[in-house]
């Protein structure tokens, strides 16, 4: 191919590669699958004839939406035979990502979990409207449907992810302060602690993916999350240590066994308590928390 095609195809692809990224993240949870997914986009993005488009931004989106739909139906079938709760997978995030704060709850992994509910054609549709602020024309033009269409799906799918978000939205701010207090409670091993800073229907959500042990189904209720994570510090058989972090633009822990990564914990905080905790201990998950991950809405 020549260079008057190549180069500046590679220009525009390079200058939103961490969009599209972040894009196809949102819709499969999975670092591996965006990568592929961006790869596929690439190879049809060379192919395309750059005087006939409009918006490249738009068009390279559209084939990432349609190149991570056909990899969401695939991945549904692997969650399929997943051993115990799937969780996406953690990332890393630099300070730009937590500062823009709708991204930055986009990308919680609770809210993540909420869009694994979704038909992958919703996912889309709330991911592009709702997280990227696409139009209606541009999203109807990634998923095959008529503008109208994509609107109704983005009605639906608003409705279903707002009646699953927590009530009001918490600052990073509040959700720090929540998360020191279980952090230090953790630490000295202070259960009154650990229970003062816990909501009643507080959800332990675990995920080892069959290489670490992790809870089968979700744990509801904080004195039965407090006995299990008592059991779990108990059966480390090492030395228990957290840090702060920010994982996917929230705070959150890293929780290492005598200095070795053993998972990486997310919260969500509602009325300065814990309602949600989400320990993502499967192995092949936790490649990218020790270095930043680019990701952006723009």
């Amino acid at each position: 191919m020549s260079d008057h095609v190549t180069d500046p195809a590679t220009e525009a692809f390079v200058a939103h590669r961490n969009l599209l990224f972040t894009v196809a993240y949102e819709m499969l949870g999975s670092v591996a699958d965006a990568e592929d997914v961006l790869q596929e986009t690439w190879l049809r993005w060379v192919e395309v004839d750059l005087a006939q488009v409009r918006d490249q931004r738009a068009y390279l989106v559209r084939i990432t939406t349609r190149q991570a739909l056909n990899r969401l139906r695939t991945l549904q079938r692997r969650k399929e035979a997943y051993v115990g709760p799937w969780l996406p997978e953690p990332l890393l995030t630099a300070p730009d990502v937590a500062e823009d704060v709708e991204l930055a709850e986009n990308l919680s992994l609770a809210l993540m979990l909420v869009l694994e509910s979704l038909s992958p054609i919703e996912r889309a549709v709330f991911v592009l409207h709702e997280v990227f602020d696409f139009g209606y024309d541009d999203i109807a033009a990634a998923i095959d449907k008529s503008p109208s269409a994509a609107r109704q799906i983005a009605y639906r799918a608003r409705q279903h992810v707002d009646a699953r978000r927590p009530r009001t939205p918490v600052s990073p701010e509040e959700t720090r302060a929540a998360l020191d207090s279980f952090q230090s409670a953790l630490a000295t091993g202070d259960l009154q602690g650990l229970l003062d800073v816990l909501a009643p229907d507080v959800v332990f959500v675990s995920d080892g993916g069959g290489l670490k042990l992790a809870a089968l189904r979700p744990v509801v209720g904080a004195d039965k999350v407090l006995r299990y994570m008592a059991g779990s510090v108990a059966k480390a058989g090492g030395a228990f240590t957290s840090e702060p972090t920010t994982i996917n633009g929230n705070p959150g822990l890293v929780l290492r066994v005598d200095g070795v990564i053993d998972g990486v914990l997310a919260f969500t905080v509602d009325d300065a308590r814990v309602t949600g905790l989400y320990y993502v201990r499967n192995p092949e998950k936790l490649t990218h928390v020790e270095s930043e991950t680019p990701l952006t809405s723009r």
